[in-house]
């Protein structure tokens, strides 16, 4: 009997984005109004928000008239005021994607994020350093992206996006059934094509949101940002705005250092996946602005912006051969799918692929969904999410493999039913029109991924079908677990049309006036170790740490080790010497009584890690388009 204890926990990591604040009003994006300074809210409880105005185009005349966009931004403050001695700035963070809601990590693991960075004792703590740091962690909806408006939107409405996935779902992947490269290749088209034009053009010939999503006016945004926010710590340290106590300090002293100087305030980061790809690009174009920044999870960035996204499947399948071995090694009673040897293991899960893609499996309706076919493009795109978080899915991947080796679906279709989501458009869609925020009430994170990789990299398109089968091959052979799903990556921009109007061309290298830390786990399914110390060089004094586990970036495997490297060099800039190796403190099919400790502080820096681990970008078992 599978067990299923997994399946409680899934589908409850979305956070609440429209929270009621008890004796607070109702807090809403739309409420607030966008400024070219940074004019907080409170919201989401202790969190601030504000929605800050940036031109479209950052390189436009400046006489010439244009459009803005309006981001949204939130924060969580530091445990101390920023007028105290220990207040260490702000970290900036991106979720990955492209696509991803800075928003919605906050509302995650923010606090996780600030324990790791933050000293390890609390503010109060009479044996606490007067070196100790703490940091505001701001966090922001990249262009396109959620609440920042004009957001990309590929769909009229929120049920025709829905339908369009689950046309995608009943297709199948590349490589699912003879006729599947055609399908899909005219489906991705008709999206690419569609979403393009809609995004590309305005009625009134002015600045089209579509020509300015890609990373390298995110990255002068970036810039924006910091800026902004020095300028409002100077505003803090005013005397008729301070509320706090100086604690001692001379007020002279605290106006000082908090003093505003327009092109003076440097960049603390901390960016995951595509993250890195806009933390690469910022460290390029603005190499003197850099303080801390840490890019975990590496992404080639010549290979990204310019190549055909062939750098970033080299270890998928050594994670799953892991994955047997860790099972064999777990035994029987932690993983359901065990068998005598791992090359048993591997052998059963070749033949239960064959099987199915001979034979799916019918499923009858039950209580609480209705009738379902379990297809081959069903368990790889099951299996993918072990090969990104092993340790969260691996009992996930064992126990839906189990039950499906005995013919039974049941067990999968639930899993299945649990991403399904279908939001009617609102009574305010009729007004607003097609297209609209109002009428698009789910994430558009797809939308945006596809408009973002598609402007970054506008080669990626340039291919003809029989091109494309060569290149979706190599992918096969590149990767047996991974690479079918990672051709729709390119795919989807078949057709696309619309050109970034700014887009940095390099080098993306350059002498930072404080060096980056590269972190990689040792196999990386999309973002290999390898890509870390190739970008790595590009970056002199940068220091690349290794984590010795399996998944996608560091979060994906808790490791005391890592997080105190990372806390040190948001605390003191110290990296770690040359080659360091962190462990991890657990492994797939273990359990959470490996990660207990006496240590009080090793104990809380090991529930924050958890929590990021746990809520990762949302990587979906349904299929859209590829990325990190």
């Amino acid at each position: 009997m599978a067990r299923v204890e997994w399946i409680q926990g899934l589908g409850q990591r979305e956070p609440n984005l429209e929270p009621s604040t008890a004796g607070q009003p109702q807090f809403s994006w739309y409420d607030i109004d966008s400024s070219p300074d940074l004019q907080y809210h409170q919201c989401y409880d202790d969190y601030y928000c504000a929605k800050l105005q940036v031109p479209m185009d950052w390189w436009r005349n400046s006489t010439q008239p244009g459009n803005n966009i309006s981001l949204a931004i939130i924060k969580l403050p530091a445990k101390v005021p920023v007028t105290d001695p220990r207040y260490g700035g702000a970290v900036l963070t991106n979720p990955g994607g492209p696509g991803g809601s800075g928003v919605a990590q906050m509302l995650r693991s923010g606090r996780a994020t600030q324990i790791i960075v933050d000293a390890d004792k609390h503010p109060n703590d009479t044996l606490n350093s007067e070196t100790a740091k703490y940091h505001d962690i701001i966090s922001f909806d990249p262009r396109g992206v959620g609440y920042t408006t004009p957001a990309i939107h590929c769909f009229p409405d929120s049920l025709a996006r829905s339908s369009w996935m689950l046309q995608n779902e009943a297709l199948g992947l590349l490589g699912s059934s003879e006729d599947s490269f055609y399908r899909n290749w005219y489906r991705s088209r008709a999206l690419a094509e569609g979403c393009s034009a809609a995004t590309g053009t305005t009625d009134d010939g002015s600045e089209a949101i579509g020509e300015h999503v890609n990373t390298s006016p995110v990255a002068r945004d970036m810039l924006e940002i910091i800026e902004r926010h020095a300028e409002w710590l100077a505003k803090q340290a005013h005397p008729t705005r301070r509320s706090d106590s100086l604690r001692g300090q001379n007020k002279h002293e605290v106006v000082r250092r908090l003093r505003y100087t327009r092109g003076e305030p440097k960049l603390k980061y901390w960016g995951n996946s595509y993250g890195t790809i806009l933390g690469q690009t910022f460290a390029s174009m603005f190499p003197t602005r850099v303080d801390r920044i840490v890019l975990d999870g590496v992404c080639n960035a010549h290979d990204y912006f310019f190549g055909s996204w062939f750098s970033n499947l080299s270890d998928a399948d050594a994670i799953l051969e892991r994955f047997f071995a860790y099972c064999h090694a777990a035994g029987p009673k932690a993983c359901s799918f065990y068998s005598t040897t791992p090359a048993e293991i591997r052998k059963n899960y070749e033949n239960l692929l064959t099987a199915i893609f001979e034979k799916p499996i019918v499923v009858p309706s039950s209580k609480t969904r209705g009738p379902d076919v379990i297809t081959w493009s069903d368990v790889k795109s099951m299996v993918r999410l072990g090969m990104y978080q092993p340790i969260i899915y691996s009992p996930m991947v064992s126990d839906l493999l189990t039950s499906i080796s005995t013919g039974n679906g049941t067990l999968f279709a639930d899993f299945k039913a649990m991403s399904n989501t279908f939001t009617c458009p609102s009574s305010d869609c009729a007004s607003a029109g097609p297209f609209s925020d109002e009428c698009d009430q789910d994430s558009n994170m797809p939308d945006a991924t596809l408009a973002i990789l598609c402007t970054d990299g506008p080669g990626l398109g340039d291919i003809d079908e029989t091109s494309f089968q060569e290149y979706w091959h190599a992918l096969q052979q590149q990767s047996e677990v991974l690479g079918d799903w990672w051709a729709h990556t390119r795919l989807g921009c078949v057709g696309w049309k619309t050109k970034a109007k700014n887009r940095f061309e390099g080098p993306f290298a350059g002498s930072l006036s404080h060096p980056a830390l590269f972190v990689s786990t040792t196999l990386d399914p999309v973002t290999p170790l390898a890509n870390a110390r190739e970008m790595a060089k590009n970056f002199p004094g940068s220091v690349v740490l290794q984590q010795e586990s399996e998944g996608h970036t560091s979060w994906s495997s808790p490791s005391l080790c890592t997080a105190k490297v990372v806390r040190e060099y948001f605390q003191t800039g110290l990296l770690p010497p040359p080659n360091t190796t962190c462990s991890s403190d657990q492994t797939p099919f273990s359990t959470s009584q490996s990660l207990k400790t006496s240590n009080t502080q090793d104990k809380a820096l090991l529930e924050a890690i958890q929590v990021l681990g746990s809520n990762v970008l949302d990587i979906g078992f349904r299929r859209t388009i590829g990325g990190f």
